[in-house]
């Protein structure tokens, strides 16, 4: 048995996931839930998501080898120090936050000297829907998770996390905090900002009705993450702040030289920034591929 106890405060679509697919492996042997509402624990209980669960995390997390906090990251400051006010000794914390600056930030100075039982974790993965409801076993199979370790983690802790993220089909990588924060600024805060950007402009236009029934698959494709959780990308943006308006800063230059190239009627600029994107955006797809057909 992989973890005896297993604590999720937050069961929603990355938690009850992760819990489907440690339960399916046979790789825990109790889970509790921990919600603000207690419907979504009753509905938890009756998918065999969690065995029991608490409406007070205290209780939740007591005796608890393994929590993982998958909650908004609004939530995060308040959390902790409940939560750490009812750890058994040895217990591990991670979580499933997009952002980890932040978060970090809370736990030093929330855990002290039981930071070494922390281990930031993010996996690049999920879907436009949220909640139990939502949730599968397979959520995290060929996807990534992200671990951003810090230099007081203790190695059975890392280790611990890295072997569940794992046994349930992930690709576990290591990141600094920063570099990570960055990254995700990049290949996954900028393109729901740019999706709800879109829609939100396009529905505000008089002409909205036509806009949206003449819309094709690509508009489709191109907007589908702006049916994610307002509540959660709203928390992102302030969770993540610096990285994204530095991202944001970037594509605002970069969306201008087009504007420029379409208002001087520069053909040359406008088809060399098309090409290298057409090139960029084709080797990224073949990586996926290969990566998808690569054996184990």
């Amino acid at each position: 048995m992989l973890i005896d106890h297993l604590s999720i405060v937050g069961v929603g679509l990355i938690g009850g996931s992760l819990a489907r697919a440690l339960r399916k492996a046979k790789l825990v042997n109790r889970v509790t839930g921990c919600n603000r509402n207690e419907e979504t624990l009753k509905k938890a209980i009756e998918l065999d998501v969690i065995d029991d669960y608490s409406l007070d995390i205290k209780e939740a997390v007591s005796g608890a080898d393994v929590v993982v906090i998958g909650t908004p990251l609004s939530t995060t400051e308040k959390l902790f120090p409940q939560i750490v006010a009812s750890l058994k000794e040895g217990a591990v914390i991670t979580d499933v936050g997009s952002a980890k600056g932040s978060v970090v930030d809370v736990a030093r100075v929330v855990m002290g000297e039981l930071i070494s039982q922390f281990v930031p974790g993010h996996p690049i993965a999920g879907t436009e829907q949220s909640g139990v409801e939502a949730s599968f076993a397979e959520l995290f199979i060929n996807h990534r998770v992200i671990l951003t370790p810090l230099e007081e983690t203790n190695t059975q802790a890392l280790k611990l996390i890295t072997d569940m993220w794992q046994a349930v089909g992930a690709d576990v990588i290591d990141l600094d905090v920063e570099h990570h924060d960055a990254v995700l600024a990049a290949t996954s805060h900028l393109p729901h900002m740019l999706a709800y950007a879109l829609v939100d402009c396009l529905a505000g236009m008089q002409e909205r009705e036509e806009i949206f029934k003449y819309a094709a698959g690509g508009f489709a494709d191109f907007t589908r993450i702006a049916s994610s959780s307002p509540e959660m990308w709203h928390d992102i943006c302030f969770s993540n702040r610096n990285a994204l308006l530095n991202t944001l800063d970037k594509f605002t230059d970069h969306i201008n030289q087009i504007k420029k190239a379409i208002e001087n009627s520069d053909s040359e600029q406008l088809l060399k920034i098309f090409k290298r994107a057409k090139q960029a955006r084709d080797k990224f797809t073949d990586s996926r591929n290969q990566a998808d057909v690569s054996p184990e």
